[in-house]
């Protein structure tokens, strides 16, 4: 759906949303099935953060909204303030617990992480039941009436929760359009490239889960005034927390409006359940069977589906034929040219890795001159993959160590590697497939700065800088197409130009020439040639021999996990080991 088409709609329904009350003042039952609705699409909002972008699922987010509730009602008795003069430190109150919570449950993944937010939920719940002293436990707690008259009704809340739920919006908004939004949704895609192209994954999945928190912490606040009335049973439902991620899902997970039309899908159907139904159980029943309708037929959610079927197909056809590409200036890799130094710029000492009693590397010393290109070749299986991971901080533990420019490096996070100027790409294409081509390229982090956060996700001097590297790489004209898209070959460049946004001192190559059109393999030489006379040094696994002796020096060769032979390509090429271990006959 075209944005400017999608903005209209918008501003439509908001402006009816605001006149609904003046138009019909005495609708009491209505504006409050509508503020629920609001209620209901902040939190599945702010869910949308952590769960949608992020793809951390939490099934016990409600939580934060009793947090907010209880942290407003306690304090207002006890203080005599008004509650919702606490909303915005209900807010923080939720964030600071997120922030611990979220510092300890974030190391979990996938049904463990789901499991543990019901725990922490339920947690909540016996927390505020066994604390009588300070939550008055199952007596709950009661607030002050609001102040202005019964004839005014829920208007007041209406508004509240109408303006919360488009701040809350416009946050998220601005979240996906930053850099900080477009790390969440490389960690959803792919969380350990994302790491390796310099993003601070932990760092940023804990500052989400916080970020979430905040404005259900101050609806919270504002919804226990709205009930006047808390206890741990409402206040931590897990009924509350299903209906927020029901939301989310039937909309779209990680969109921005999908939380938000969902929202009210899932509130009004609710509450149709709940009068003409016969009550909970029809609701509990309509919640069931649509999760397995969503599950099975609409999983990625109403807005991407219509999106498909209004978006006309476009007459592109992607091929990994060389003539396809485009070829910019070859020497538009770097900004300015690397300061040329001598001596080795990475180093292997003794490295061992056994995955049980298979020594996958065993031993290996091996040294990468600076501005060289050097290769690691090897028979399949022989370690070549293991010894990138293990440089690059995703192998898991090892012994032995490994520098990088005069620096032992295997003590630090692949991110803090890549920020020094350690970039990879992958035996097997590792793209966020559902970003466009530009946000691919734009994604690394060549450093971490609290700045980085709020800077423009494509903009400035970053997104030129990008351009200029997909025209080096051929593909300027694919920058708006979604990278899931292109062809393998076109892929493999798209990641190379993505790993040269680094401004990388090295670069490891995993089979460039793995799975491309034979046509490419020259482009593919052509590029890391014009990298590595801006000073770019290269550590290339390859098969395809031809290039490898053409393309670098020097080689070393790899079998059993043990390096068996290194030097010029003319000797490795004649070395009777390498020969029987790995070549083969080679004509000459």
């Amino acid at each position: 759906m075209n944005r400017r088409v999608s903005l209209a709609i918008a501003s439509v329904a908001f402006i009816a949303m605001i006149a609904f009350p003046f138009i019909a003042p005495d609708a009491t039952y209505e504006h409050t099935v509508m503020l629920l609705a609001f209620l209901v699409a902040i939190q599945s909002i702010s869910w949308n953060i952590i769960s949608g972008f992020a793809g951390y699922v939490s099934l016990g987010h409600s939580v934060f909204l009793g947090i907010g509730a209880y942290t407003a009602g306690i304090l207002s008795t006890r203080w005599e303030i008004h509650p919702l003069a606490l909303a915005p430190l209900s807010g923080v109150v939720a964030v600071a617990i997120a922030f611990l919570v979220g510092s300890v449950v974030l190391r979990a993944k996938g049904p463990a992480f789901v499991i543990i937010t019901i725990a922490m939920l339920l947690l909540f719940q016996v927390l505020t039941i066994n604390l009588p002293g300070l939550t008055n436990g199952s007596d709950g707690i009661t607030l002050e009436l609001p102040t202005w008259g019964r004839d005014v009704g829920n208007i007041p809340f209406y508004f509240m929760f109408l303006g919360l739920m488009v701040v809350t919006f416009g946050f998220s908004a601005w979240i996906r359009r930053t850099k900080f939004g477009t790390g969440l949704v490389a960690i959803r895609e792919d969380e350990g490239k994302a790491a390796a192209i310099g993003i601070p994954t932990t760092l940023y999945k804990n500052l989400a889960y916080a970020a979430s928190a905040f404005f259900i912490g101050v609806a919270g606040a504002v919804y226990a005034y709205f009930l006047t009335f808390l206890n741990p049973l409402g206040a931590f439902n897990i009924l509350t927390s299903v209906t927020v991620v029901l939301a989310a899902l039937v909309g779209g997970r990680g969109t921005l409006w999908g939380p938000v039309v969902g929202a009210f899908i899932v509130s009004f159907a609710s509450e149709a359940a709940t009068v003409y139904g016969g009550g909970t159980q029809s609701r509990l029943l309509l919640f069931g069977v649509a999760l397995v309708i969503i599950v099975l037929f609409l999983p990625d959610g109403l807005l991407p589906v219509l999106q498909r079927l209004l978006t006309k197909r476009r007459d592109v056809e992607y091929t990994d034929h060389a003539g396809a590409l485009e070829h910019g200036p070859v020497e538009a890799v770097t900004r300015e040219p690397i300061e040329p130094k001598t001596g080795p710029l990475l180093e292997l000492r003794n490295v061992h890795k056994a995955f049980g009693g298979l020594k996958a590397v065993n031993g290996v010393d091996l040294t990468v001159p600076v501005g060289s290109i050097t290769a690691l070749i090897g028979p399949n299986g022989s370690g070549k993959t293991t010894l990138f991971n293990l440089i690059t901080g995703t192998g898991g533990a090892h012994t032995g160590e490994v520098w990088f420019d005069g620096e032992r490096i295997d003590r630090l996070s692949p991110w803090a590697r890549a920020h020094r100027g350690l970039g990879r790409t992958f035996q097997v294409t590792r793209l966020f497939k559902s970003m466009t081509v530009l946000e691919n390229v734009v994604a690394p982090l060549e450093s971490f700065s609290p700045r980085v956060l709020a800077s423009g996700a494509v903009a400035g001097h970053e997104a030129d800088r990008a351009r200029e590297l997909l025209s080096f790489v051929g593909l300027g004209r694919f920058e708006s197409e979604r990278a899931g898209a292109l062809s393998y070959g076109q892929q493999k460049l798209v990641e190379l130009a993505q790993v040269l946004m680094l401004e990388p001192r090295m670069v490891l190559l995993d089979e460039p020439a793995g799975g491309i059109n034979p046509g490419l393999v020259d482009r593919m030489a052509e590029i890391i040639r014009a990298a590595n006379r801006r000073g770019i040094t290269f550590l290339v696994v390859e098969h395809n021999i031809p290039m490898v002796l053409d393309l670098c020096d020097p080689v070393f060769v790899l079998a059993r996990g043990e390096v068996i032979a290194s030097g010029q390509p003319g000797v490795i090429r004649n070395d009777p080991a390498v020969l029987d271990a790995y070549l083969g006959e080679v004509t000459t």
